[in-house]
């Protein structure tokens, strides 16, 4: 963390009545939320959630050397305590002044696919000129940004911070915390669109991002999206000017040119800004993969720095596991695409998948969060996958069934599993052949562990 922190200094940030505190000058070492990863001299911030509250495990963080608590009631244990009336609120004040002692760039990053991979790409950039925070895992949302912020330290001099959202007023909330310097709305789509009433809440949502800034700052939009228009007119409304970012107008600040892709298919280009140009090539797969690499760009720019310093980040910066990662296994290639899904996402796969050479499959788990279009969504897939003219579709999951349903009424060699285990054995039979075999998901349907037990040669 940033700059002192006693347990008077948070308490006022917190609002906060202290209840068995000697020594109010006691020195704060870390804010924490989870008793397993308790430390001496850590202030224990006691959340709840729908099936844990963190108020029961107050006696075990002092056992664990905890220097004190946040609580929202007096608790009957000897550990010090800071009363305040939410926990939660606290935790995100606690954030909000970390994040004021910062005094360098921070750049949010948003989006309904491919948030995450442009956030990597711009860790990997940053990272090259200075010490970098990023957001680690999901911790995207009304948690994890506060924690995400919490880890700031003096070390840093760059911070690229995931906002996702669940409903609308949720990013709003957490890019006040944040305070971006630069903000980027990468697109937005029917993904997890159930607690949005529909993807015009998704498109709402999304725009949030910009809520926090001031005419010092710069808002970036992808120019390529059906949305771009809405989010122009809310900019133009609030700032001075911003960028916009394209793989296929050149009337955007950023654009590209001369694309293509090697024998993985990873991609190759020409970045654009102003009069300025370098050629990239991604270790990334996908053309998918070149939006996020030019949104990436578009901050990079935005923050000051010249086009020609973005190269070796972007090209340096690895698949993740779970997003397109490549894994060779016997005579096979698997795609590992398992971190998540939605419609938008899983066209783009199956568009990387419909130019592989040889044999290719997709292997499919459910997608999550789609509301009363579930089911259309799901059918939708799999006349996408069908018109792609892929060799097979293979997939588990309710909702996977419609989308096999109507890859079969239109072709495809398509089958359904009543589990994971069946479509596994039927997966084993395939890797003594040239395939490729993209596995994507939901991460509630789990289907990483469909490539783990694939990679490990076990029987499901």
């Amino acid at each position: 963390m940033l700059g002192e922190w006693t347990l008077n200094i948070a308490a006022t940030a917190t609002e906060a009545r202290l209840e068995g505190v000697t020594d109010p000058q006691s020195q704060i070492i870390r804010i924490c939320t989870d008793t397993r990863q308790i430390q001496p001299g850590d202030l224990f911030v006691c959340l709840k959630g729908e099936r844990f509250d963190a108020h029961d495990f107050i006696t075990q963080a002092r056992q664990q050397g905890a220097l004190a608590a946040v609580t929202d009631h007096h608790l009957d244990d000897a550990l010090p305590q800071l009363v305040v009336e939410d926990t939660l609120i606290a935790l995100g004040r606690l954030a909000a002044l970390n994040r004021n002692r910062f005094s360098g760039k921070l750049i949010a990053v948003t989006g309904s696919s491919g948030k995450t991979t442009v956030k990597e790409l711009l860790a990997s950039m940053f990272s090259q000129l200075g010490p970098t925070l990023f957001t680690q895992g999901n911790l995207n949302n009304h948690i994890g940004v506060p924690l995400t912020l919490l880890r700031l330290n003096a070390e840093h001099q760059y911070a690229v911070v995931e906002l996702g959202a669940s409903a609308e007023g949720e990013i709003d909330y957490t890019v006040h915390l944040a305070q971006p310097q630069v903000a980027l709305l990468n697109n937005a789509c029917a993904a997890h669109i159930e607690g949005f009433g529909g993807l015009d809440g998704v498109v709402r949502a999304k725009s949030e991002i910009f809520n926090a800034l001031t005419d010092e700052d710069t808002g970036i939009i992808n120019l390529d999206d059906d949305h771009a228009s809405f989010w122009q007119e809310k900019l133009d409304n609030r700032l001075r000017s911003y960028l916009t970012f394209s793989v296929v107008n050149d009337a955007a600040d950023i654009w590209v040119s001369d694309l293509a892709e090697n024998e993985l298919g990873a991609w190759h280009f020409r970045l654009h800004y102003q009069q300025d140009s370098i050629k990239v090539q991604l270790k990334l797969l996908g053309k998918h993969n070149v939006a996020n690499a030019a949104a990436a760009a578009a901050a990079w720019i935005a923050t000051g720095l010249p086009l020609q310093a973005a190269k070796s980040g972007l090209e340096a910066c690895d698949a993740m596991n779970g997003r397109m990662k490549p894994i060779a296994l016997q005579s096979a290639l698997i795609i590992d695409d398992s971190y998540n899904a939605n419609p938008q996402a899983m066209q783009a796969a199956i568009d990387y998948l419909a130019t592989r050479q040889g044999k290719r499959v997709l292997v499919l788990g459910d997608m999550a969060e789609l509301g009363i279009d579930e089911i259309e969504l799901h059918s939708q897939i799999g006349q996408y996958a069908a018109d792609a003219s892929l060799d097979g579709l293979y997939a588990t999951g309710p909702l996977m069934r419609h989308a096999v349903e109507a890859a079969k009424l239109a072709g495809l060699n398509a089958m359904h599993f009543e589990n994971q285990g069946a479509l596994i054995e039927a997966l084993k039979q395939m890797l003594s052949e040239p395939v490729t075999l993209l596995v994507k998901g939901s991460r509630s349907a789990a289907m990483d562990r469909v490539v783990t037990t694939l990679q490990n040669g076990e029987t499901p």
